[in-house]
C-alpha cells in the first residue's frame, strides 16, 4: 500500500486542543498573510487530520483507505473560516461497520472544533460515478489531494476524473458556463457591488476556480496575465473577512469594510473596495475571453465533421476574413487586425479597431489588442481629425460600446489614450443611487446618449461630455469643478478647437444644475430661472446639457430619472430657453390651478377642511401614487400632513407645496402635490388618509407621539452610521424668499420634523421641493416672514440652526 509519507511536525500528535492554540497562533500571526498564511493552514490541518486518520485506523482495523482533500482545502488555499471539504475514500473492502466507525472518528473531531465539514465517504467508483451525475463534485475532485492514507487510490482516480473531464468538455464546459451565468445572475456583478459576495458574485472566486477547470479541459486557456495577482487579492480580503467577522463569510458588508482594510494595510474602504474591483474585473475579463474561446472551439468541432463530409474528407477552407475598416477585418466572430495592418506605423489602429468593432457589433480579439498595447506608437497631441472621429464612432455605438471599451480598458490602451482615465478606473461610488463605478458610469452615460444624439446639433460634443462629465470624481474637492479644468485639457488633447473645449467645460462644470434646479428650486422664481440662463450661456449649450442632464441620470440608476423629473427639468430648460433668446425671466405669477386642483380648493374653502385626491401612477416608470392636498390656508399644514403620511406609510418620493388665490374666491388655500409610495402593501385609502388628516389638524391625532411609538417598534437596522444633517441657507438664489436645504438620511416622519421646526420658527412655507435618492433626502424649502418678505441673513441663520438641532 502506497501511503502518504508522515510529517514529523509535532502539531500532528498534539489532539484537538492542540491543534486548536496552534491554529489560533498561526492566524494572529500579522507579519504571516496572504499565500504562506493560507498555505500553513492547509499544513496545520493536514498535520492534525493525518494523525486522526491513523489513530483512526488504528482503532478500527480498516485497511485501503484515503482522506482526500477537496475544492479549496485541496488547493491547500484555506482561509480562516473555511469549510474542510473532505472525502473518505475506500477500496470497497472494508465491513461497513467498520468504516462508518472511522468516518465518525475523522468527522466528529472537526465538528467538535466547530469547523464546518463537506463530507463524504465512496470508492473510487462511486466518487467517479457521482462527479459524471454531479457537476460540482466534478468540479472538486479536479483539485483533489491526498492528506492521509491510500494515496495509490486517489491517484487512479484523479486519472480517471482528469481523462473524464477532458473527455466531456463539449458536454461538461457548456454546463459550467450555464452555472456561472447563473450564479451572475442571481450575485450580480462583483465589481459594481457595495457589498459585494467574494466567492459567488461575477469576477469573484468561483468564476477563478471555473477558470482553473476550463484550463484542464485542455480546450482553452485563460489570459493569464494578472489573473493569478487577481486571485489573490480576492483570497486575502475574504481571509482579512473572516478575521474581523469571526464568521465564515464571503460578503463584504459595509459596517466591516473599514477593518478589512486595515487588516489588508489599506487607507481606507474606498482604497480596499477598489483593490477588490480591480481583480474582479481581470477575472471577470478572463471569463469573457476564455467563453468566447470555449465556444469557438466547440463550434469548430461541431462543424469540422460536416465539411469534412462535404469536401470528401479535404480539409476545411480557411476562416473568412471580412473587412470592417483600414487595418481592421472580422474573422470568426472577432474583429482582428488585417494581416498588413502595421500598429508601429498607425498610432490611430487601436481607436480605428475599437469603433469598427463596436459599430459591428463584435467582440475585440484579445490578440489583437495584446498587439496594439506592445506595438502601436502613441497619437500626436492634439490628436489627428480621424482619431478624435474614431472616438466619438466609438462612444456613439451603442450598447456594443461597452464590452469594447472594457476590453481596451483591460488592455491599457485606454489611459494610454486618456491618461486622466486612471483615476477613475475602478473608482467606487457609495452613493446607493449609483449602480456602476465611476469608469462603467462614465462609458454608460455615453451609451445612453447615444440615443440622444439626433436631439441635438452638436452629437460630438455630447458624447464627449457625457463620458467626461465625472472624469473629477478621481480628484479631491468638488468633482463638478475639477472635471470642468480636465475635460477642458483633454478636449484640447483630442483635437476640439478652443471655443469647442470651452463648452465642453461648461457642460462638465453644469453637468448638475439642470436636474438640481429642477427639483430643488422655484421655477416660479426669476431669479432660478435666470442664474441658470447665466451660467449655461447658449441655446446651443442649453440643448447639449439637456440631453446630458437625461444620459446621465438614466446612467445612474433607476431612483435618479422618472417621468415626474423629466418634466420638472423640460419645464426648467423652456423656460431658460426664453431667456437665451432674449426674453425677459418672467415674474412670478399666481399659481393656475389644473381644474382638479381648482375643484379641490374650492371644495376646501366651502367646508375648511382638507380635501384630498390620490391617484395610481400609470407612467411606465412610475412608483407608488399621486396625492393632492388642499387645505385652507393655516398653520401646521406642512408638518401634519408629512406626518400622516408617515404614520400611513406612505415613504415621499418627491413634494410641491403651492398657495394658490383662486379668482373671484375668497381666502388662500394651501395645495400641495405628493409623488409617495407605500413601504410595502396596497396604498391606504384617501378617506382614511383625509381622516387623520382632518384630526392632525385639530390637534385630536398625537403625530409626533405616534411616530415616536412607531420609531421604537421599528429601530433602525445596523449598519453604516450616516453623516449627521446639514441644513444650510443657500444665497443668491431667489429674489422673493429665504431657501434653506435640508440634507440628511432618510427617515421615517424627517419632513413632519421639518415642518414642525419651520412653524416654531413663525416662518411662512412658500414652497417645498423634496427629493429622495436612495437613503439620503434634499429638501428645499422657501420660506418668508408672515408678511411675504425674504428674511434678513441673522434670522435666516438661526432658524437654519434651530432646524439642524430639531433633526439631531
Amino acid at each position: 500500500m502506497t501511503s502518504v509519507e508522515e510529517n514529523t511536525d509535532h502539531t500532528a500528535d498534539s489532539g484537538p486542543g492542540g491543534y486548536a492554540a496552534a491554529r489560533l497562533r498561526l492566524l494572529q500571526e500579522e507579519p504571516q498573510s496572504g499565500p504562506s498564511r493560507r498555505s500553513a493552514l492547509a499544513g496545520l490541518t493536514d498535520d492534525w487530520l493525518t494523525a486522526l486518520f491513523r489513530t483512526a485506523v488504528r482503532e478500527t482495523g480498516v485497511r485501503g483507505a484515503a482522506l482526500v482533500a477537496v475544492g479549496g482545502y485541496g488547493r491547500a488555499e484555506l482561509s480562516p473560516r473555511s469549510d474542510l471539504d473532505l472525502v473518505l475514500l475506500h477500496d470497497g473492502k472494508a465491513e461497513p461497520r467498520a468504516l462508518a466507525a472511522l468516518a465518525d472518528r475523522l468527522w466528529y473531531p472537526v465538528w467538535d472544533l466547530g469547523l464546518a465539514l463537506d463530507h463524504s465517504v465512496r470508492t473510487p467508483a462511486e466518487a467517479r460515478k457521482t462527479a459524471a451525475e454531479d457537476l460540482k463534485v466534478h468540479l472538486g475532485l479536479l483539485d483533489a489531494r491526498a492528506v492521509a492514507g491510500d494515496a495509490g487510490l486517489l491517484a487512479g482516480l484523479r486519472t480517471s476524473v482528469l481523462a473524464d473531464w477532458r473527455n466531456q468538455a463539449a458536454k461538461r464546459l457548456p454546463e459550467l458556463h450555464s452555472l456561472c451565468r447563473e450564479r451572475a445572475e442571481r450575485s450580480g456583478e462583483l465589481r459594481f457591488l457595495l457589498e459585494p459576495d467574494l466567492k459567488e458574485a461575477r469576477g469573484g472566486l468561483r468564476d477563478a476556480t471555473a477558470l482553473r477547470a476550463v484550463a484542464a479541459s485542455w480546450l482553452a486557456d485563460a489570459p493569464r496575465e494578472g489573473l493569478a495577482e487577481a486571485r489573490r487579492r480576492l483570497l486575502d480580503a475574504r481571509d482579512a473577512l473572516h478575521l474581523v467577522t469571526g464568521r465564515a463569510t464571503d460578503r463584504l458588508a459595509l459596517q466591516e469594510q473599514d477593518q478589512v482594510a486595515a487588516q489588508l494595510g489599506l487607507l481606507d474602504a474606498d482604497a480596499l473596495l477598489r483593490e477588490v474591483y480591480e481583480a474582479a474585473r481581470v477575472v471577470a475579463y478572463a471569463g469573457d475571453v476564455t467563453w468566447r474561446e470555449v465556444g469557438r472551439v466547440l463550434r469548430a468541432r461541431s462543424t469540422r465533421p460536416r465539411l469534412r463530409g462535404l469536401l470528401g474528407g479535404r480539409g476545411a477552407p480557411a476562416g473568412e476574413r471580412a473587412p470592417l475598416a483600414e487595418g481592421v477585418v472580422e474573422s470568426d466572430g472577432e474583429a482582428v487586425l488585417a494581416l498588413a495592418a502595421r500598429p508601429d506605423r498607425d498610432p490611430v489602429l487601436a481607436l480605428r479597431l475599437g469603433a469598427a468593432a463596436a459599430q459591428a457589433g463584435l467582440p475585440v480579439s484579445l490578440h489583437a489588442l495584446r498587439r496594439l498595447a506592445a506595438q502601436s506608437r502613441p497619437l500626436p497631441v492634439p490628436w489627428p481629425a480621424e482619431a478624435r472621429e474614431q472616438l466619438l464612432t466609438l462612444l456613439g455605438a451603442g450598447e456594443p460600446t461597452v464590452a469594447v471599451w472594457e476590453a481596451m480598458e483591460a488592455e491599457g490602451l485606454v489611459t494610454r489614450l486618456l491618461p486622466d482615465w486612471e483615476r477613475v478606473r475602478c473608482r467606487p461610488q457609495r452613493n446607493p443611487v449609483h449602480t456602476w463605478t465611476v469608469d462603467r458610469h462614465l462609458v454608460e452615460t455615453a451609451v445612453r446618449a447615444s440615443v440622444l444624439t439626433r436631439r441635438v446639433g452638436r452629437p460630438d460634443l455630447l458624447l464627449m461630455a457625457a463620458l467626461l462629465h465625472d472624469i473629477g470624481k478621481g480628484w479631491p474637492g468638488d468633482h463638478s469643478v475639477a472635471g470642468e479644468t480636465i475635460a477642458r485639457d483633454v478636449a484640447v488633447r483630442v483635437g476640439f478647437d478652443a471655443q469647442d473645449a470651452a463648452v465642453l467645460g461648461t457642460l462638465v462644470r453644469h453637468h448638475l444644475l439642470l436636474i438640481d434646479t429642477a427639483t430643488r428650486r422655484d421655477l416660479d422664481d426669476p431669479a432660478t430661472v435666470g442664474a441658470v440662463a447665466e451660467a449655461v450661456g447658449s441655446a446651443g449649450t442649453l440643448e447639449v446639457l439637456h440631453a446630458l442632464t437625461e444620459a446621465d441620470a438614466l446612467a445612474t440608476g433607476p431612483a435618479a430619472w422618472s417621468a415626474w423629473r423629466a418634466s420638472l427639468v423640460a419645464d426648467l430648460v423652456a423656460r431658460v430657453a426664453a431667456v437665451l433668446q432674449g426674453a425677459a425671466p418672467a415674474a412670478a405669477e399666481p399659481e393656475i390651478p389644473t381644474t382638479e386642483q381648482e375643484r379641490l380648493a374650492v371644495e376646501a374653502l366651502r367646508t375648511r377642511e382638507p380635501v384630498l385626491a390620490l391617484h395610481a401612477r400609470e407612467e411606465e416608470d412610475a412608483v407608488g401614487a399621486e396625492l393632492v392636498v388642499a387645505v385652507p390656508d393655516q398653520p401646521g399644514v406642512l408638518p401634519a400632513a408629512a406626518g400622516v403620511l408617515a404614520l400611513h406609510r406612505l415613504t415621499v418620493r418627491a413634494a410641491e407645496l403651492r398657495s394658490l388665490e383662486l379668482p373671484d374666491r375668497l381666502g388662500e388655500v394651501l395645495v400641495l402635490r405628493w409623488r409617495v409610495a407605500a413601504e410595502y402593501g396596497a396604498l391606504p385609502e384617501a378617506a382614511r388618509l383625509r381622516t387623520d388628516l382632518v384630526r392632525a389638524l385639530d390637534g385630536t391625532l398625537d403625530v409626533p407621539a405616534r411616530l415616536a411609538e412607531r420609531e421604537a417598534a421599528y429601530p433602525r437596522r445596523r449598519g453604516v452610521v450616516p453623516p449627521p444633517p446639514r441644513v444650510a441657507v443657500v444665497p443668491a438664489v431667489s429674489s422673493v424668499a429665504t431657501v434653506l436645504e435640508v440634507r440628511a438620511p432618510d427617515a421615517v416622519g424627517l419632513l413632519h420634523r421639518i415642518g414642525r421646526a419651520l412653524e416654531a420658527g413663525g416662518v411662512r412655507v412658500r414652497s417645498a421641493h423634496v427629493s429622495t435618492l436612495g437613503a439620503n433626502a434634499v429638501d428645499t424649502l422657501y420660506v418668508t416672514t408672515p408678511e411675504g418678505k425674504p428674511l434678513e441673513p441673522a434670522p435666516a441663520a438661526a432658524l437654519a440652526e434651530s432646524v439642524q438641532a430639531a433633526l439631531g
